[in-house]
């Protein structure tokens, strides 16, 4: 299935890139950004794309024009440590907080409810992460569970759900990500489901950010990135709910708050009308980008 990057044109123009720009695309995922990216970077200009998923890096196919392309395998919460092994001080920085088409319907790793996949849910090798979505379904306390569900997901059925994950393991392990999903439907009721996503979607989403630690990546991101980030360079995330959304607000007011920064836009950027209607997903994407000082 293709994936559609969210406001393309409005992040990479809000890039004011010049061709010999060094950037960090530091979620490459499908390369929808990197290409757009490319065309506005000339044999003096340095692309750097970063994914913590190793098939995002081998999958790619790029045209780089005499430009310096750089790819590397891993968590965007590592900037520091890549600018400092590669030399760089980039003019403009890109995360992209989505997730591609086929990493929730082809991944094999239980990302989506729809599908009779062993619970991972890890970004990359499960090996490196301290526990899956298996460890957490399974072995996790009822407290833990709805104390994740509720604080990532934003579930308001965080209680029920925990208990009856809690129940359905004493019948025996809880397997695959279609079995979860049946469990969390069953707990919720239907008064309480939401009219257009599955009732699953939170408490998944609230396990994948427990798995990938995703907000303390995205914390260490900012910091790092920001202070790499040369001056007069520009810091572009778009976020698509709002636990993230609040984070990076949060930092870009923080910086502009210590006359580091200065704030492009007002309000953060959406889709227009037309984004919406031919990539429901960009419904929910809020772009927000800062200028350092």
């Amino acid at each position: 299935m293709r994936h559609i990057p969210v406001l393309l044109n409005e992040t990479v123009s809000a890039l004011a890139l010049e061709p010999d720009s060094t950037v960090i695309d530091a979620t490459l995922g499908g390369g929808g950004h990197a290409r757009e990216i490319l065309k506005l970077l000339g044999p003096k200009g340095t692309y750097v794309g970063i994914d913590a998923d190793p098939t995002a890096i081998e999958g790619v196919e790029l045209e780089a024009n005499g430009t310096r392309v750089i790819l590397v395998n891993e968590n965007f919460r590592h900037i520091k440590t890549i600018v400092a092994e590669h030399q760089l001080q980039p003019n403009a920085i890109l995360a992209d907080l989505g997730w591609r088409t086929d990493q929730f319907e082809e991944s094999g790793k239980g990302f989506s409810f729809h599908n009779d996949e062993p619970l991972l849910m890890t970004f990359g090798d499960p090996s490196k992460h301290l526990f899956t979505a298996d460890d957490v379904v399974n072995e996790w306390g009822e407290e833990s569970l709805k104390d994740i569900i509720r604080g990532y997901g934003e579930e308001r059925f965080a209680g029920r759900i925990a208990k009856a994950i809690v129940q359905a393991r004493e019948q025996g392990r809880i397997k695959t990500a279609h079995a979860l999903a049946e469990i969390i439907a069953a707990a919720v009721p239907v008064f309480g489901r939401p009219s257009k996503i599955h009732p699953a979607t939170r408490t998944f989403q609230a396990i994948r950010i427990a798995v990938n630690d995703e907000l303390g990546a995205l914390k260490e991101f900012l910091e790092e990135g920001f202070q790499a980030l040369a001056p007069g360079g520009r810091f572009a995330i778009i976020s698509f709910h709002s636990l993230e959304d609040r984070m990076v607000k949060r930092f870009w007011n923080e910086q502009i708050a210590a006359d580091l920064a200065i704030r492009l836009h007002k309000k953060p950027i959406i889709a227009d009308e037309s984004e919406r209607a031919e990539n429901p997903r960009s419904r929910s994407a809020k772009l927000r980008i800062i200028e350092k000082i």
